[in-house]
């Protein structure tokens, strides 16, 4: 292994409060000659019948929530023509709590590592569109005062952390570092680059987790490859990944570090190498132990049934379908920590290796609570 850095950790922190309400969205679109002749009601509540019922298009009208070309559009029987520009303005709205202060663990000109708390998603999606690591990261980099430096566009996280997960998130700073960083987690494999006189490893790309398992795991290591792909979930318009014998190769190595009888859970490091969605509370949850506190996977790695309540109230008062209470089902609840990092550096090919500290849950007997950048 090449040589790893030597730096200690950075201990800055970055974050500004979450104002009440977000933004809202805007949604363009560009009228196509199949669709002129159209009402502009017929054509939002046909194109995009599942964000609201037509009565719920017909308030977002006459509320002055579109417009056409540039000027706003009342009269919902309004003909359209093509190559008309229309943007719909959905109205901003309170997003869940989410917390918003961010540890950054290393830091140099091509890239930043993040210690992202749990409770926190990473990029915009569902309810949360304005309380993500993105927009931090996006606000820090316009902030003169920042901590985070950057020069020119702001730094991009090049992989996923589930919104509960806490720990290492990998972001590029330079269109170099994301398109070779992107590339180190979408191998699904141990990265690594051979010098061609020497033939000797240069890189390598290692991911380490610490998780809390429920029950006793017997054997102190295991060797996971069940597969994962998705299935139909209400609320879930992508689907929701599980344990499933037609999925993608999934690969994860469990490591028994510490067995507690009496509060009937397991400590264990994870490595995986494959990375698909959820795939320690999948995988753990295949062999008959979820993440204690999951609230969703359960043993098989399939879902509980997941019971949706709605709020009384239309989502945003904004004519759209009522949405669950719950931003996304077993969002959070459970154990599990982006622990360790080894990466090849996408400009030096310098090995480094990042830390982010445990959490006391997931802390041996004994343990450092404090641990440094090798």
């Amino acid at each position: 292994m090449a040589a790893s850095s030597s730096l200690s950790r950075n201990t800055k922190k970055f974050g500004i409060p979450w104002p009440e309400f977000n933004d809202g969205l805007y949604y363009n679109d560009v009228v196509r000659p199949s669709d002129s002749g159209l009402t502009l009601l017929e054509f939002y509540s046909s194109k995009y019948k599942s964000s609201a019922p037509l009565q719920g298009w017909l308030q977002r009208i006459q509320s002055e929530q579109i417009t056409g070309d540039g000027k706003v559009v009342t009269d919902p029987s309004t003909v359209l023509r093509d190559g008309t520009k229309l943007v719909y303005h959905r109205l901003p709205w309170k997003e869940p709590d989410a917390p918003y202060m961010i540890e950054v663990l290393y830091e140099d000109d091509d890239l930043i590592a993040l210690n992202k708390p749990s409770g926190l998603q990473v990029l915009p999606g569902g309810l949360f569109q304005q309380r993500t690591v993105l927009t931090q990261l996006h606000w820090q980099a316009n902030n003169q005062g920042a901590s985070v430096s950057c020069q020119g566009p702001h730094p991009v996280p090049v992989h996923r952390l589930g919104r509960g997960t806490s720990g290492i998130l990998l972001c590029a700073k330079t269109k170099l570092a994301k398109a070779r960083l992107a590339s180190y987690f979408a191998d699904g494999t141990s990265h690594t680059e051979r010098n061609r006189d020497a033939n000797k490893e240069q890189g390598k790309f290692a991911k380490i987790y610490r998780a809390l398992l429920s029950g006793i795991v017997d054997n102190d290591k295991l060797i996971i490859k069940q597969p994962i792909g998705t299935i139909k979930y209400p609320g879930v318009a992508k689907g929701l990944y599980v344990a499933s014998p037609s999925g993608k190769p999934a690969l994860s190595v469990v490591d028994v570090l510490e067995r507690d009888i009496q509060g009937n859970c397991t400590l264990v490091q994870v490595q995986i190498q494959s990375g698909r969605p959820h795939q320690i509370r999948i995988h753990l949850s295949f062999i008959g132990h979820p993440l204690l506190g999951d609230p969703l996977y359960t043993v098989g790695g399939q879902p509980k049934c997941f019971d949706y309540n709605v709020p009384d109230v239309i989502f945003a008062q904004d004519g759209g379908y009522q949405k669950p209470i719950q931003p996304v089902p077993g969002d959070c609840g459970y154990h599990l920590h982006a622990h360790q990092l080894v990466i090849s550096h996408p400009k030096t090919s310098e090995v480094i290796e990042i830390i982010a500290p445990l959490p006391k849950i997931l802390q041996k007997r004994g343990e450092a609570k404090e641990f440094g950048m090798k």
